[in-house]
């Protein structure tokens, strides 16, 4: 179940767009400008559409904390950008597919951020942060137009380091699934609950990751 404000939004923004009787001045007023009472509604999610801007800097640096927005090791070396946008959709696919069907079609439209795995230098010492961040918006599937404001999520949490790395690692456990399974919860809590905050409390190196 999604917040009221945003369900009421939704609603007023599928009535409009399936409405061609609606006046000029309604059709175009802003769908938060229309807020009333509570109305529930669960959400269909037809699509998942994931964008990995190219301005977003992949770093193949082997430091502990390296430059960057983009730091991947676990696929070949290649297109990083490409293989972001692998995760994510599977990712986020898979979160959706687990939640039940609802009644208000809409897209979902994710921008990443941020993708900070570990470093090898980072992954067998000290271990550190995932550090996984997007901005999403709801869509209207006929009409493409966003039912609201996008959304930035900081979807962070701690990364296994040296021994604990390795022996997760034997268990098939790698960041690829770890990193998965987070967004893979975090989608389903933000389209259940969006006002929920679902970084942990990282300190440092929580900080140094802010979006």
């Amino acid at each position: 179940m999604i917040t009221f404000r945003l369900a009421a939004a939704l609603v007023l923004g599928f009535g409009l767009s399936a409405c061609a009787s609606v006046d000029t001045a309604t059709r175009n007023a802003p769908l938060d400008s229309a807020i009333t009472q509570s109305v529930p509604v669960s959400l269909d999610i037809q699509d998942v559409r994931v964008t990995v801007p190219k301005s977003l800097k992949a770093s193949e640096a082997n430091r502990y904390y390296p430059g960057g927005d983009i730091v991947w090791r676990e696929d070949p070396p290649g297109d990083r950008h490409a293989q972001v946008k692998a995760i994510f959709e599977t990712a986020l696919q898979t979160g959706v597919s687990q939640m039940p069907k609802g009644s208000v079609p809409a897209i979902l439209d994710v921008r990443v951020t941020r993708f900070h795995a570990l470093s090898e230098k980072a992954r067998y010492t000290i271990g550190g942060v995932h550090a996984v961040q997007f901005e999403y918006v709801l869509r209207n599937p006929a009409t493409g137009e966003a039912y609201g404001a996008p959304k930035r999520v900081k979807a962070d949490f701690k990364a296994f380091g040296g021994q604990a790395a390795i022996d997760a690692e034997r268990q098939g456990i790698t960041q690829k699934v770890r990193i998965s399974e987070q967004l893979s919860n975090v989608i389903r809590s933000e389209l259940r609950q969006p006002q929920g905050d679902h970084a942990e409390a990282l300190g440092l190196m929580g900080a140094l990751n802010q979006i």
